[in-house]
């Protein structure tokens, strides 16, 4: 067996003295592992960081088997980060989240071209505000999509504040108030799903990502009993201590 293709580094786990296990998010053939003989020596120092492009060769014996990698780095997007430790680990987060998300060996093409436009857009302005969106449309592609357009109790599209944690659909205002201590946030720039929103707080970023964590770590993962990627997490704490610094 043998294929050719375009992927992002998810994650390289040391496997032995010198060798990784790569896991890749390819463009035509899913969230793929294989075997990198080498991948832990010097000359591959670099090569194998979460979020980087490569082009990968996979050969096995038979398609079941693990197989091997031999890669060509077409693009470091973790090297253009390293001077910002949130954007850094917001790029590990994504990849952390595709990997306990997705499926293995099944192929999600829409999701190979979003992630490339999140990993793409890492040192943009509005990056964080992309990655919420990103989640909540990985959300959608599982097939827990969250209705933000109408509050459940009434149909109101209007003042639509809160989430309700049962039915991931949006609560106005008036109608969630009484419950809002069982209810989760809505930050208003969810509201349109687009980027084109004003740019919104890192209090707002942080509601964001409490909201998506929430049905990610209920519906999302493939392990729930794990909890959130511990990259995910790390992101979560940096940005909340954006947040709290910001507000002070």
């Amino acid at each position: 067996m043998h294929w050719s293709d375009e992927g992002i580094v998810l994650s390289a786990r040391k496997h032995g003295e010198t060798s990784v296990i790569l896991c890749l998010m390819t463009a035509e053939h899913g969230r793929h592992a294989g075997l990198v003989r080498g991948g832990a020596g010097r000359r591959a120092r670099g090569l194998y960081e979460a979020g980087n492009f490569v082009m990968a060769d996979w050969r096995a014996r038979l398609e079941d088997h693990l197989g091997s990698y031999t890669c060509e780095l077409l693009k470091s997007n973790a090297a253009m980060v390293l001077d910002s430790p949130l954007r850094l680990a917001g790029l590990s987060s994504a990849c952390a989240v595709t990997e306990r998300a997705l499926p293995e060996r099944e192929p999600f093409p829409e999701h190979y071209r979003s992630l490339s436009t999140l990993v793409a857009a890492v040192e943009e302005d509005n990056w964080i505000q992309r990655y919420v969106l990103w989640e909540l449309q990985m959300l959608t592609d599982l097939g827990f999509g969250l209705n933000l357009t109408a509050c459940a109790a009434t149909g109101s599209r209007d003042h639509l504040i809160y989430v309700s944690p049962k039915s991931g659909q949006a609560v106005s205002a008036e109608a969630g108030s009484p419950y809002r201590q069982r209810l989760l946030p809505l930050p208003s720039f969810l509201l349109g799903g687009t980027t084109d929103a004003a740019p919104s707080s890192p209090q707002d970023l942080a509601k964001g990502l409490e909201l998506t964590g929430y049905f990610l770590e209920r519906q999302g993962f493939n392990d729930h009993k794990s909890g959130p990627p511990a990259a995910r997490t790390r992101f979560v704490d940096r940005l909340a201590q954006k947040a709290t610094i910001s507000s002070c």
